[in-house]
Formats: structure tokens, C-alpha cells, sequence
């Protein structure tokens, strides 16, 4: 949000800081944590991108034609993660190599590629938790059982509901996660 860009440009701001950090922050964490970092690491980068963002911040001015803000913490992200890595000296060895490990080892990882598909997972993320708090429980949880992959039908007769009111349902909540994320994505456009 450009309010909130502006906000954070005064180091002093503590409420814009937290406001900045409860946004993004998870959405750096994650990051890390699929380029193979440990949730340690990952916080250790979250740390370093905000002190980087404090330092730049003041002097940051939103100009379209350089980009979005999305990219821009994208690449501080990225730098915080290589500066990480750089100065980190294994002394041991994994007990297991994981999926986010083996890729980056063999630098098979398209950096923004993951940062653009976390990207898209963090809308999704910050929209489900509206949803979240707009309906009750047996709703919430007949729309998770179809998240989770089962059909229409099979909620129907587990939850003893016609299938017509959980296809409802389900029609129900897709717009309206459909309507939140793009409206977040329209304020993303107006920061660049």
C-alpha cells in the first residue's frame, strides 16, 4: 500500500513498521524457507531485509517507470538470502537432504519465478484469513474439506447437506477469495 510505503519512510513510525513487518514478513519467511533455509536462517534474513528497508526506506520514492515494489523487495530479499548464505560456514552436515535443498544445490531454482509463485500464495494467504473472518465455523470447514480435494459429493454426505448447498458454498467463497485477491493485486498496481 503507497500509505503505508510513505509511513515506513519515517524509521520512528513503529506502528507503520509493524503494520510493514505483520504484511510482508511471513511472505519473506516463506521465501527462505523454500530456497532451503532453516526457519532460523529464514529469520535471520527476515531480520536483515527490514534493517536493509529501514536503511533505504527514507530515501525511496515509488517511480513506475523502475518497477514495482513487489520486485524491489523481491531483489532485497534475494540479497539478504545470498549475504546469508555467504557468510554461513557449514560445520556439519544435514541428517537429510529435502526437496528445497537438493534444488538449490544444483541452482535449478528460477529466484524470481519462486518469489512471483510465493508472491501469489501470499494474496491467497492474506485472503483466506478475510474469509475466515466473515463466516462461521461449518461453513469454513465444508469449503476446507474442498480445498483439501474432496468433491462436492463426498462433503454433501459426510456433512448430511444436499449437494446443491455445498456447491453453493463452495461458489460462495471462491468469488468472494476471487474478489478480495484482486482487489489486492489492484492496490499492488498503484505501488508500481
Amino acid at each position: 500500500r503507497g500509505s503505508l510505503l510513505l509511513r515506513v519512510r519515517d524509521t520512528s513510525d513503529e506502528h507503520a513498521w509493524r503494520e510493514f513487518d505483520e504484511l510482508y514478513g511471513d511472505l519473506i519467511l516463506r521465501y527462505a524457507r523454500r530456497l532451503g533455509l532453516e526457519i532460523a536462517d529464514g529469520e535471520d534474513v527476515r531480520q536483515m531485509v527490514l534493517l536493509g528497508l529501514v536503511r533505504s526506506l527514507p530515501g525511496f520514492q515509488l517511480r513506475p517507470e523502475r518497477g514495482r515494489f513487489r520486485h524491489y523487495l523481491g531483489r532485497a530479499v534475494r540479497n539478504a538470502i545470498h549475504r546469508h548464505r555467504s557468510r554461513i560456514r557449514p560445520t556439519c552436515f544435514p541428517l537429510h537432504e529435502t526437496d528445497r535443498t537438493e534444488e538449490t544445490a544444483t541452482g535449478a531454482v528460477d529466484w524470481d519465478e519462486t518469489w512471483e509463485a510465493e508472491w501469489r500464495l501470499h494474496d491467497l494467504r492474506r485472503a483466506l484469513y478475510v474469509v475466515r473472518q466473515k463466516h462461521d465455523l461449518r461453513t469454513l470447514e465444508v469449503f476446507e474439506e474442498l480445498l483439501d480435494g474432496a468433491s462436492v459429493a463426498e462433503v454433501a454426505e459426510s456433512r448430511g447437506m444436499s449437494r446443491e448447498a455445498v456447491h453453493k458454498i463452495k461458489q460462495r467463497l471462491r468469488d468472494q477469495l476471487r474478489e478480495i485477491i484482486a482487489a489486492q493485486i489492484a492496490r499492488e498496481e498503484t505501488l508500481l
